[in-house]
């Protein structure tokens, strides 16, 4: 077997993710927060400020999206180091609390042949304890050697609130906004404990294997970053008005990289972005954010 393609619209078993405040908190840093000025971003890097209440980061929503428990289905047989995160989207029925619980269910809806390698696309729903969606998300990981086996999707039913799936092109124009951000040289062991232990981004070992010279950092680190900008700059730093967001990882990021961060409004409701290392790579690109 290599990939599984009987896998392909098959709900998973429900599974839980729980969260309370040291874990947003976690997080925050893990993505940089408070990193350039320790006294900005307080509501996410603190839980006892006087007179600012604690809130979470939006792109927090993508990790409430991942079941803790529960069996985990396997993709297929591969050697774990040829896959990379190459996708992500997520979108908020409302912001996250501070600390909570989810049922979690996912589903593979593509496993797509792109000759050298597969994309494999999953979606998750996070619903409450009352059975309301809280977050829905979907991630793509592409598999480097598991090509030329064909495609194969599921059904598509109901309206889908996820952005990326349209034309997207670099607004012909400079951007509106342009955030720097520089990630530190251990960013990747920090984001780790946020619970994603790949040795992709910890081992040299495991890298080499990956094709990599040293550990790269988490493409949902970058991520993280990015929908920092996006708070700050297009919502006035309040998380009920970030509604959803989508990237596709282009390149790695090394920890201590730079990035920069370029917005273009499209809208009110709606802004472009790219993220670049110090070099000008692209590394998130087609980004796309709605908000209010």
């Amino acid at each position: 077997m290599a990939l599984n393609h009987a896998l392909v619209g098959v709900p998973s078993e429900s599974a839980t993710r729980s969260w309370d405040g040291i874990d947003t908190l976690l997080y925050a840093l893990g993505v940089g927060a408070g990193a350039e000025d320790p006294q900005q971003e307080l509501a996410f890097t603190t839980e006892n400020t006087e007179g600012v209440d604690q809130r979470v980061l939006p792109t927090f929503a993508v990790l409430v999206a991942q079941a803790q428990g529960g069996p985990r289905r396997r993709l297929g047989d591969f050697d774990p180091a040829r896959l990379v995160h190459a996708e992500q989207a997520f979108h908020l029925h409302r912001p996250l609390p501070v600390a909570g619980s989810v049922t979690v269910t996912s589903t593979v809806t593509d496993m797509l042949d792109k000759g050298r390698g597969a994309l494999v696309r999953t979606e998750s729903v996070a619903t409450d304890d009352d059975g309301r969606p809280l977050v829905t998300a979907r991630s793509g990981a592409y598999i480097t050697g598991e090509g030329g086996a064909g495609s194969v999707s599921a059904e598509r039913s109901g309206d889908r609130p996820l952005p990326g799936d349209g034309p997207w092109s670099r607004p012909e124009r400079e951007p509106d906004h342009r955030v720097v951000y520089r990630t530190r040289p251990d960013q990747a062991l920090l984001y780790r404990l946020s619970g994603d232990r790949n040795p992709l981004h910890s081992d040299p070992a495991f890298a080499a294997r990956g094709g990599f010279d040293r550990p790269i950092l988490h493409g949902l680190c970058t991520y993280g970053f990015t929908g920092r900008a996006l708070l700050h700059t297009v919502c006035g730093s309040d998380p009920g008005r970030f509604h959803s967001m989508y990237g596709r990882f282009s390149r790695p990021v090394f920890p201590g990289d730079v990035l920069v961060v370029n917005l273009w409004r499209d809208g009110d409701d709606r802004t472009l972005f790219q993220t670049e290392t110090q070099d000008g790579t692209v590394v998130i690109d087609r980004g796309v954010a709605h908000h209010s």
